[in-house]
């Protein structure tokens, strides 16, 4: 099958499981165009009601699905020589990885500055009300730096939880998941509880995603019918920027990273990874494309002890497109509001998509569903920056085929690099593509 076939069947996939959202955004700037010619209050407030719901839906998964995420991650390493052996490199590998992508992301959103063309879409109030909100946070943060890091240390987690604490509950989750790892199968109870917290949220979360439509629908009409269609001259901006983020993770960030850590041939793995690729794109999930992802490596040669390993954690934890998104959407909301970007702000937002984007799960969507806790580490919530979040997701099933790809691709990547580093690939099956036999 040459590459065009592919790339066909890739669109092809992505509009059949997202035809209906991108109905919705199209309707959206239909009714949105026509309520900006001709007011209506009154429908006006119906679509700002549903947009706020969708909105609210969205944050109420957040903190199950980060606790349920960090535990079951964590605990299905063990407390083994795996761990030891592979889980340290691993966890490495897939940092490194992340670092480059919230690096390229700031760097790219700072010097493009894709928020500041939508100031103007800003009510100026609610903007100056945010802004000294994000200033009081930041001089509260830097005026009590011991405080700040004994704040992290949740001395009540369930207090925590009941006031959506993200970072004491991210750190509560984190030691109480290296604890369940080390009793062994004493945690299966424990764990067993959260993994099937992550399966109802992950439920959950597939409702909202299926009310994604109305919910895009009403955002958009709402954001054209106040600003008219100039709005997507910053949503382009703020695409284009994305993309350009993307590309360099994949065609720069993938085979440099190869190069220095193993001695796998970026293109013969690429070449292998193919349908993995294209699924990815299709469904915008790393784990729904997860058995086929383990297939292709596989099939390039990388053992079943390997895949079996790394992919299923590279699935939850290491989401690499998503941090990138995470990362230039807030810049962007930042600039949309205002909000002045010194290098600390910069940093926490970097630090907090990395944390964000590994507890986001391998499901659609929850990359921004996951900007919530990085928010609130500037002291703020999705509801406050409604008209921002409105132009993201009005793009999010596009940019998600797209990130997934890379959350995918630097699964097979990482799981490469320590096959080459144990000696568990074989070489004369990757080196030969006339032997892979497509999977779909």
């Amino acid at each position: 099958m040459n590459i065009w076939m592919k790339i066909c069947i890739a669109l092809g996939l992505g509009l059949k499981r997202n035809g209906h959202i991108f109905f919705g955004l199209l309707a959206g700037i239909v009714v949105g165009i026509f309520l900006h010619a001709h007011e209506n209050p009154i429908v006006t407030q119906i679509l700002v009601v549903i947009g706020q719901l969708f909105i609210r839906l969205i944050q109420m998964v957040v903190i199950p699905l980060v606790i349920s995420a960090i535990i079951i991650g964590i605990t299905s390493i063990g407390d083994n020589k795996q761990l030891g052996k592979y889980g340290t490199k691993m966890i490495l590998y897939y940092a490194l990885i992340t670092v480059a992508a919230v690096g390229i992301g700031a760097f790219l959103a700072l010097t493009f500055k894709p928020g500041a063309n939508a100031i103007q879409y800003v009510n100026i109030s609610s903007a100056v009300e945010i802004q000294h909100q994000v200033a009081h946070a930041i001089e509260a943060q830097q005026g009590h730096l011991t405080g700040l890091f004994l704040s992290f240390i949740p001395k009540n987690p369930l207090e925590s939880i009941a006031k959506g604490e993200m970072i004491p509950i991210i750190v509560f989750g984190l030691i109480f998941a290296l604890a369940l790892a080390k009793i062994g199968e004493m945690n299966r109870p424990i764990v067993s509880f959260f993994e099937s917290v992550f399966a109802a949220t992950m439920k959950v979360t597939d409702w909202i995603m299926a009310l994604a439509a109305p919910g895009v629908f009403a955002l958009t009409a709402t954001a054209v019918s106040s600003f008219g269609m100039e709005i997507f001259n910053s949503i382009s901006s703020y695409l284009l920027v994305l993309l350009m983020g993307f590309a360099i993770q994949f065609f720069i960030v993938y085979p440099v990273f190869l190069k220095i850590f193993s001695r796998v041939p970026v293109m013969m793995l690429f070449a292998a990874m193919a349908e993995s690729m294209m699924v990815a794109f299709g469904t915008a999930s790393s784990s729904a494309t997860l058995p086929l992802t383990i297939s292709c490596c596989e099939r390039a040669g990388i053992s079943h002890k390997i895949t079996n390993f790394v992919l299923p954690l590279g699935a939850t934890l290491n989401m690499d497109g998503t941090a990138l998104l995470q990362t230039v959407a807030v810049i962007f909301l930042a600039q949309m509001y205002g909000i002045a970007l010194t290098p600390i702000i910069v940093i926490q937002i970097c630090l907090l998509a990395m944390v964000a984007s590994s507890t986001s799960a391998g499901i659609p969507g929850a990359g921004l569903i996951t900007i919530a806790l990085i928010l609130n580490g500037l002291g703020l919530t999705p509801e406050q920056l409604v008209a921002g979040f409105a132009l993201l997701y009005a793009l999010e099933k596009v940019t998600d085929m797209f990130r997934t790809i890379l959350n995918v691709t630097s699964d097979a990547i990482v799981a490469a690099a320590i096959a080459d580093n144990e000696n568990e690939i074989n070489y004369d099956l990757l080196n030969n593509p006339q032997e892979f036999k497509e999977i779909i």
